[in-house]
């Protein structure tokens, strides 16, 4: 079986075209997996008699926040889809392809999969309002179902307006962070405020990413200045100007890092850039191995299908085990390290459950099962969004 599979890489491998960037790859597998086992680790579905309600350990233990700081990768999803979206675009008008043409394609490609989640969990909600159960519950689980389609809204208008983003410098959205949170914070200004920065926020690394397509990036000296910077800016925010020390979410604080996204996390995301820059020369010779090539690959061919579906898989195997009782690190409040081992535990269930959802839903991402060519089969592996949606750098 290992042979097998040793073949198999290799076969991978050098059907790979050679001018391909496997660093872009790479970062979008990690951008994906940082997402999932952040999901996995900060949420709790707490069991409290009849009802079932979200809660974070990082709530009753505020020092781990450092695992936010490793895996709210958001920022790396936008500088990879920037990067790729701008080449994207540049190759298609290179070929005649109009704007439409290439748009329509790229938000089909974003969008059928999440017809398939849509349903599944209108069905579910809807069977689990009939059979009695209680409406907060139903409430809780369907929001955590659909929370990942935020970033599929906001990355859809971002790439929707890629042709006048490719020259935009990032200090200009970030700027209105800036100013937004100076307004707010500052100055007593209306919370609703905060909403222009689910924009200006998340432009900063996509424009970043179009920045690395023109080449400004190349250097070294780029991303020390940028991990620096931004690691030095959010530090100081936290300790001095009061911005929370998570970079997610917390059921029950006042100010959240990313609800809306904070001067604080978009100076974090652009620490997590300047690091991704630093590391795609390492990356790029680590994939010259067959098998971490192919282990990249198969991330990124079910990248949209692990994203939407990351989340039910908690829910799943947390509402299965519930007629067996209260579990340590499933249905027990997040308030100590007992919780935290047990769910460390749990991770391969949940990595399990995720395995079924993508049998079952693949196939709304790559399509029907075909044999096609060793070829054909890489190409569309890397013609997959990164994170949840864009192209090969290398192909429209």
């Amino acid at each position: 079986m290992r042979e097998r599979l040793g073949q198999a890489a290799v076969r991978l491998d050098a059907a790979t075209p050679p001018d391909r960037d496997r660093a872009v790859d790479a970062l979008r597998a990690l951008a994906i997996l940082g997402v999932v086992l952040g999901h996995w680790l900060v949420t709790a579905l707490v069991a409290d008699g009849g009802t079932l309600r979200t809660a974070s350990p990082l709530r009753d233990m505020p020092w781990l926040a450092p695992i936010s700081w490793v895996f709210q990768t958001l920022a790396v999803f936008f500088l990879v889809g920037g990067h790729v979206a701008t080449r994207g675009y540049a190759s298609a008008r290179a070929r005649g392809t109009t704007y439409g043409q290439w748009l329509a394609a790229r938000l089909a490609r974003l969008f059928t999969p999440v017809a398939a989640v849509l349903v599944v969990w209108t069905v579910t909600a809807v069977a689990l309002l009939l059979s009695g159960t209680d409406f907060d519950t139903v409430r809780a689980l369907v929001k955590l179902a659909l929370s990942p389609m935020w970033f599929l809204v906001v990355f859809a208008g971002l790439t929707a307006a890629t042709p006048l983003l490719t020259r935009l410098n990032p200090l200009w959205p970030l700027a209105v962070v800036l100013h937004v949170d100076l307004i707010r914070f500052g100055l007593g200004g209306p919370s609703w405020l905060g909403w222009v920065n689910v924009a200006a926020g998340w432009l900063v690394p996509y424009t970043l990413g179009a920045a690395w397509t023109r080449g400004e990036l190349d250097r070294a000296r780029a991303g020390w200045v940028l991990l620096a910077g931004g690691t030095a800016a959010t530090a100081a925010l936290v300790l001095w100007a009061g911005y929370p020390a998570s970079m997610v979410g917390v059921p029950g604080t006042t100010i959240s890092n990313l609800d809306p996204p904070t001067l604080a996390a978009v100076t974090f995301g652009l620490a997590q850039c300047g690091l991704a820059l630093l590391l795609r020369d390492r990356l790029r010779r680590a994939l010259r191995r067959p098998l971490a090539w192919s282990a990249v690959t198969l991330v990124n061919l079910s990248a949209m299908t692990v994203f939407l579906w990351h989340q039910t898989a908690l829910m799943a195997t947390t509402a299965a085990t519930l007629p067996a009782g209260r579990m340590p690190g499933l249905h027990t409040r997040p308030d100590d390290l007992t919780w935290v081992a047990a769910r460390l535990a749990w991770l391969p269930v949940f990595a399990l459950t995720l395995t079924v959802c993508w049998a079952a839903f693949r196939v709304y991402e790559q399509g029907p099962r075909r044999r096609p060519s060793r070829r054909s089969r890489v190409a569309r592996a890397h013609t997959h969004p990164p994170h949840p949606a864009a192209k090969s750098p290398h192909r429209a």
